[in-house]
């Protein structure tokens, strides 16, 4: 095993952007431990994957709200390859709720949504921070375009992209210089998320709002998203604390 090779964690690395995330770093010369907490098939096809790639890659269960699951992960990656250079956070979970039916979601709702989306990073973080700061490394955490124009799946999901915001900024001042803390906030991401939250024909109906809206006039694809997950962990030497859209301009088509 190369010892010399970087290696990175991605939680929810099996489906959507993380798996994309996960075969963009082994594709540039990482090692990857996938996160998946019910994917188990998928996940093992993005080990799959990478490993065609050169790299070695393990997937490894568990769930980013369980402070113990997030140092097992850690500690999984460090005993396999002595060393970790980056963490992406790409695990999240959604209700799919109309922003105006208020009775429609609970607290229950809230609380799965805050413990996965919000709790979890920062678990994630607090476990890998020591290690990958004897790297000099980097930790991007997948936030939404929800956090800033507060639409999306429901009211839950949008303010839990947006404390996630508030702990990528908070974490990148008290990390630095030794840990870069960014996020990436994508807009609409083609893919069997929300295909299967949404139902084909409102997802068609989505897909076709976000690109009148997007100056860009496109959604994003996960492997889109991945290109700026991996810019920030590989090049983006002075960036931290800071919130990257991927919309295609969605977000500033709103306001126009």
């Amino acid at each position: 095993m190369n010892r010399d090779r970087k290696v990175a964690i991605v939680t929810g690395g099996g489906t959507g952007v993380g798996a994309a995330t996960s075969q963009w770093l082994a594709n540039r010369g990482y090692d990857v431990l996938i996160n998946y907490s019910k994917s188990a098939k998928e996940s093992e096809n993005i080990v799959v994957a990478c490993k065609n790639a050169g790299a070695d890659a393990v997937a490894v269960q568990g769930t980013v709200a369980e402070d113990a699951d997030c140092r097992m992960l850690v500690d999984s990656a460090v005993r396999r390859w002595g060393r970790l250079d980056a963490l992406v956070n790409s695990a999240a979970v959604t209700v799919f709720v109309p922003a105006h039916k208020l009775e429609d979601i609970g607290a229950a709702d809230f609380d799965r949504i805050f413990r996965v989306n919000v709790v979890g990073p920062f678990q994630m973080i607090r476990a890998a921070a020591p290690h990958i700061q004897d790297r000099g490394g980097a930790v991007v955490n997948v936030s939404s375009i929800a956090s800033i124009t507060a639409q999306g799946s429901s009211v839950a999901y949008a303010a839990s992209k947006a404390a996630l915001n508030n702990l990528t900024v908070a974490l990148a001042r008290s990390l630095a210089p030794k840990i870069r803390v960014n996020a990436v906030a994508p807009g609409m991401i083609e893919g069997r998320w929300l295909r299967d939250g949404l139902g084909e024909e409102l997802y068609e109906k989505r897909r076709a709002e976000a690109i009148a809206h997007a100056p860009l006039k496109k959604v994003a694809t996960p492997e889109n998203v991945a290109d700026v997950i991996g810019w920030l962990i590989t090049d983006a030497s002075l960036m931290t604390g800071q919130i990257v859209p991927v919309d295609a301009g969605f977000a500033i088509g709103l306001a126009r």
